[in-house]
C-alpha cells in the first residue's frame, strides 16, 4: 500500500501577478512532489491564493474593481503562471472559496468560546504589505522589520489570540521535534527573537477594513490574515471544527512539509503550531524555509523596476530551461541570484554542453555505425565499471539530497552522470573503435552503455524537467526507467533511436537575446508611461445629475477651412436644425476640410463659448483618439436629421 505524503506551498497573495522569486517556490514544491510520486508515495500537492486583506481592499480599489473582482483575475493569473511553469498541483484552494471561509468561522468561534480569543483593543505600527503590527521596539529604524517600508500608528477595536498560553509547549516540541524547522538557522532564529524575549498576544482580526472573513457573531470585525491563511492547510483537505471532517483529511494530516519563503517562517512554526496546539490537532511533521531568488540590487519589486516574469522567461528560454536555472541557482539556506545573462551562460554551459551535447554525440555515433540500433554485445573493459557504478549510485544520491530539501545538490548528482558519460567518451574513443571492423561489439557495447546513461539521468531528471525527460526517452525510442528500477545498470535492453532529432537545448546568442530584451524593456516602459498618463487623465466620477448637464446634439457640418497660424486646428460651420453655429475643431492633421463637408457628427452644444486663434468657437466636435495619436469623429449609426439630441 502506497504511504501518503501531503505537501504544500504558501498560498500566492492576490495583491499583483506573481514575479520569478515568488513563482520558484511553486517550481520547488512541485519537484519535491513529483520526486515523492516517482518514488511510490500517493502524494497531495496543495497550493493556491490568499485573497483577503486591507492591501487587497486599497489595491482593488486603486484599480476601479471592486475586491472580489480584483482576486478572481489575480487567482486566475496565478494559475496561469503556475501552468506554464508545468506546477503539478491536485489542490487550488482560494480564501474565497465558500467552504474554506465557512470552516474559519467556525475555527475562530471554537477559539473565542474555549477562551483562547479574548476582546480588546490595539495601539501600535502597522504594515500594510505585510499585514502586520510591530510595537515600537520591533521596528528597525522606524520602519517594519520585515520590509523596511514605512509603517502607520493604528488604533482600534480587535480580538486577540493567547499566544503565551502555549510557549512553553511550543518550545518542548522544537526540542522534541529537532527536525521540525529546516534549515536549522531558520529555527535559531525563531527560538532567540521570539519565544525566549515571550510570545505577545496575537491580534486576529480587524474592524478597520470590510475585505475579510466576517467574525460571525461580531460583524464589526473580520477574520485578520494569518489566522485565515494559514488555516487553507486543513480546510483544503476538508477539515470541519464541529468534529465532521473528511475522509480526505484524516488520510493525509498531518502535512509532511509546508514549503515556505523564510520570511514567513515565523507565522508558520510559531503561530501556526499555537492554533493547532489550541485545536487539539497534530503539528505538520517539518517546515521548510527556503531563501530568495534576487537580483543583483536586492529582491524584486516593480518600484525599484528590476521585475522579471516567469512568463517571459518561459517565451524566450523554454519552460524546463527556466525550472532548470531556478532549482540550480537556489541553495538549501541562502539566497539564489537570477539574472538573463546568468540562464544564458547556464543554457549554454550546462544544458546545451553537458547535457544535450551527450545526447546528440550519443544517438548520432550510433545512428552512423549502426543505423540507429544499440544493443550491449557484452564486451566490456575496466573503464565501463566506473560509469556503471556512478550511474547505479545515482538514484540513492539524489534521493538523500531531497529528503533533506538539497535541491540544487540533487540535480548535480543527475548531472553527475551526464559528466561521468562524456567522460567515458573521452576514455573509450568511439571514433576510433569505429575504425577497427575487430572492435565493432566493443563499439556496441559502449554506446550501449552511454545510451544506458543517458536513459537512466532523464529518468531521474523527471521531477526537475519532466518535458525534457520525456523527450530524451522518445528520442532513445523507448520509456522512461521507474524509480525502483534505477539502482541497477539494465544490461539486457535494446534500443532504436531517432534519426537525426532535434537538439534538445541550442547555444543561445547572449548579444542578441539580451538585446531583444532590452527593446522590449523599451517598449513595455514606454507604454507603461502611456497608460499613467491615461490614468493621470482620467476624470473623476460623475453622478446621473452632472452627466445630464452636458447636451449632445447631431450636427450637420456645411463648410469648413483651415485656421491661419495653426497647423492643428480647423474652423467648421455646422447646422444643428434652424440653428447654425461655428466649431474650430483640433482635427485638421486627421481630416481635410473637403472630407468633413457634408459629414454630420457628435457635437457639445452647451459648452460656454471659447475664443481660439481669434475665432469664437460655439461648441465641440466628440472624437475619439488611440493611443497611437489616431482621431475619429463620431458619427450616428443612421442618417439622422441634425439637432437631434443624443441622451
Amino acid at each position: 500500500m502506497k504511504e501518503n505524503y501531503y505537501i504544500t506551498t504558501a498560498i500566492a497573495y492576490t495583491s499583483s501577478k506573481p514575479h520569478i522569486g515568488n513563482t520558484y517556490e511553486a517550481v520547488l514544491t512541485d519537484s519535491i512532489a513529483r520526486f515523492h510520486r516517482l518514488d511510490g508515495e500517493n502524494v497531495l500537492f496543495q497550493t493556491g491564493t490568499d485573497e483577503h486583506g486591507q492591501k487587497i481592499e486599497e489595491k482593488a480599489k486603486a484599480l476601479g474593481r471592486t475586491p472580489n473582482e480584483h482576486v478572481d483575475i489575480v487567482s486566475e493569473e496565478v494559475k496561469r503562471i503556475w501552468d506554464i511553469m508545468n506546477v503539478s498541483y491536485d489542490k487550488f484552494i482560494r480564501t474565497t472559496d465558500s467552504y474554506h471561509e465557512k470552516q474559519v468561522q467556525k475555527i475562530f468561534r471554537k477559539l473565542y468560546e474555549q477562551g483562547d480569543i479574548y476582546k480588546g483593543s490595539y495601539e501600535g505600527w502597522y504594515c500594510t504589505p505585510c499585514e502586520a503590527f510591530y510595537t515600537e521596539s520591533q521596528l528597525v529604524d522606524g520602519k517594519c522589520p520585515d520590509c523596511g517600508r514605512e509603517v502607520k500608528k493604528a488604533k482600534e477595536e480587535a480580538y486577540f489570540f493567547k499566544m503565551s498560553k502555549y510557549a512553553d509547549r511550543l518550545l518542548k516540541y522544537y526540542e522534541e521535534n529537532p527536525d521540525f524547522i529546516v534549515p536549522v538557522s531558520r529555527k535559531n532564529e525563531m527560538v532567540n527573537n521570539f519565544l525566549k524575549p515571550g510570545l505577545q498576544d496575537l491580534c486576529v482580526s480587524r474592524s478597520s477594513f470590510k475585505w475579510g472573513i466576517p467574525v460571525d457573531f461580531d460583524d464589526k470585525h473580520v477574520v485578520y490574515v494569518w489566522l485565515d491563511a494559514l488555516t487553507n492547510y486543513i480546510t483544503g483537505l476538508g477539515y470541519d471544527a464541529d468534529g465532521n471532517s473528511d475522509e480526505k483529511f484524516n488520510e493525509f494530516w498531518p502535512a509532511d512539509v509546508h514549503v515556505i519563503g523564510k520570511d514567513i517562517i515565523r507565522f508558520h512554526t510559531i503561530y501556526w503550531p499555537i492554533f493547532l496546539m489550541a485545536l487539539g490537532l497534530p503539528l505538520p511533521k517539518q517546515v521548510y524555509g527556503h531563501g530568495w531568488l534576487l537580483q543583483e540590487g536586492g529582491k524584486m519589486s516593480k518600484s525599484k523596476g528590476n521585475v522579471i516574469y516567469a512568463d517571459d522567461l518561459v517565451s524566450m528560454f523554454g519552460t524546463d530551461a527556466v525550472r532548470y536555472y531556478v532549482l540550480t541557482a537556489m541553495p538549501q539556506d541562502n539566497d539564489g541570484i537570477i539574472s538573463y545573462e546568468n540562464v544564458i551562460e547556464t543554457i549554454n554551459g550546462e544544458l546545451a554542453n553537458i547535457f544535450g551535447n551527450l545526447v546528440s554525440r550519443t544517438v548520432a555515433m550510433s545512428n552512423k555505425y549502426f543505423g540507429g540500433k544499440v544493443v550491449n554485445k557484452g564486451v566490456t573493459e575496466d573503464v565501463d565499471a566506473d560509469l556503471k557504478a556512478i550511474v547505479s549510485g545515482a538514484y540513492g544520491k539524489v534521493k538523500g539530497k531531497m529528503k533533506e530539501y538539497r535541491i540544487s545538490d540533487a540535480i548535480s548528482e543527475v548531472f553527475a552522470v551526464f559528466r561521468r558519460a562524456n567522460k567515458y567518451i573521452d576514455e573509450t574513443m568511439p571514433w576510433a573503435l569505429s575504425k577497427d571492423e575487430s572492435k565493432k561489439d566493443r563499439l556496441n557495447t559502449v554506446l550501449y552503455n552511454l545510451t544506458e546513461s543517458i536513459l537512466v539521468g532523464a529518468s531521474l531528471l523527471q521531477p526537475f524537467m519532466p518535458e525534457t525527460s520525456l523527450k530524451v526517452a522518445e528520442i532513445l525510442g523507448t520509456s522512461l526507467i521507474p524509480f525502483e528500477k534505477l539502482s541497477e545498470f539494465d544490461e539486457t535492453a535494446e534500443y532504436t533511436v531517432k534519426e537525426n532529432p532535434d537538439k534538445l537545448f541550442d547555444r543561445l546568442d547572449e548579444k542578441a537575446i539580451l538585446e531583444k530584451i532590452n527593446k522590449e524593456k523599451e517598449e513595455k516602459a514606454e507604454k507603461e508611461k502611456k497608460t499613467m498618463e491615461k490614468e493621470t487623465c482620467k476624470k473623476p466620477q460623475i453622478n446621473f445629475e452632472d452627466f445630464e448637464k452636458v447636451e449632445l446634439k447631431v450636427a450637420l457640418i456645411t463648410a469648413c477651412e483651415k485656421v491661419e497660424k495653426s497647423k492643428k486646428l480647423l474652423k467648421l460651420k455646422v447646422k444643428l436644425g434652424d440653428e447654425e453655429r461655428t466649431v474650430v475643431s483640433g482635427i485638421a492633421n486627421a481630416y481635410s476640410p473637403e472630407y468633413l463637408v457634408g459629414k454630420k457628427v457628435v457635437m457639445v452644444t452647451n459648452l460656454a463659448p471659447a475664443k481660439l486663434c481669434g475665432i469664437v468657437s460655439e461648441g465641440m466636435i466628440v472624437c475619439a483618439e488611440n493611443e497611437e495619436g489616431k482621431i475619429s469623429f463620431l458619427t450616428p449609426e443612421k442618417d439622422i436629421e441634425d439637432g437631434s439630441p443624443i441622451f
